[in-house]
């Protein structure tokens, strides 16, 4: 197959398998499956159409030029968004860096926080383990677990592949399901908080979504 044809097959992201939802996830404050289910569809629908456009400009495709930790902001940040249009009873936390990403409604003014343990954390992330936070805390976290290219792939000589939605992990957390690291004398490495093997061990037990047949890296 041309390049040019793999590149343009890159550009429509794998369809969500319909039948990989976990009936029996709990999930809080009554967000359903359904409305993951739909808010998935929705990013791929917005993927496909932003890299369907840059296609035509001859351009690279979004997760091909944004640096991966930027790119799976963007996943985490639109399903954020996106999960309260379809949950009513969830709103996206309106205050500038709030923690977490979204919150009861209601139950603050504004929907707006600076920090609160009530609400759900969504992180999107390559990999199914070694998430990290600024902080262990008692949360509810959502992790989107996804396979795409990254900035550094063309100069690997690894070929154009189509975004997909591998797996969907939930669980509350609390703070002993976390490893902290901090940071010693002058460094400025980020102060962060890794989710260690039994908040791993809750998330794989409470999945979501498994899209199926798939390879998922190991770590952060």
């Amino acid at each position: 197959m041309n390049p040019e044809k793999i590149e343009s097959l890159a550009c429509k992201p794998v369809k969500i398998n319909s039948s990989g939802f976990n009936p029996n996830a709990t999930l809080p404050y009554g967000c359903k499956i359904e409305h993951i289910h739909s808010a998935m569809n929705d990013f791929l629908s917005f993927l496909g159409l932003i890299n369907g456009l840059l296609q035509t400009k001859q351009m690279a495709r979004l997760e091909s030029f944004i640096m991966p930790a930027n790119f799976s902001s963007i996943v985490g940040e639109f399903m954020a968004t996106t999960i309260p249009k379809y949950c009513e009873n969830l709103a996206r936390n309106q205050y500038h860096n709030g923690h977490p990403d979204m919150l009861p409604k209601g139950r603050f003014k504004n929907d707006a926080v600076q920090h609160s343990s009530e609400g759900i954390e969504i992180k999107g992330s390559r990999y199914v383990s070694g998430w990290q936070g600024h902080n262990p805390e008692n949360i509810w976290l959502m992790v989107f677990v996804f396979t795409s290219n990254t900035s550094s792939d063309s100069h690997k000589g690894i070929e154009p592949i189509p975004f997909q939605f591998l797996k969907v992990l939930c669980a509350k957390l609390n703070k002993t399901d976390w490893t902290f690291a901090g940071r010693k004398g002058s460094s400025r490495r980020t102060i962060t908080a890794s989710v260690n093997g039994k908040g791993i061990k809750k998330m794989k037990a409470n999945w979501i979504y498994d899209a199926g047949n798939h390879c998922l890296n190991s770590q952060a």
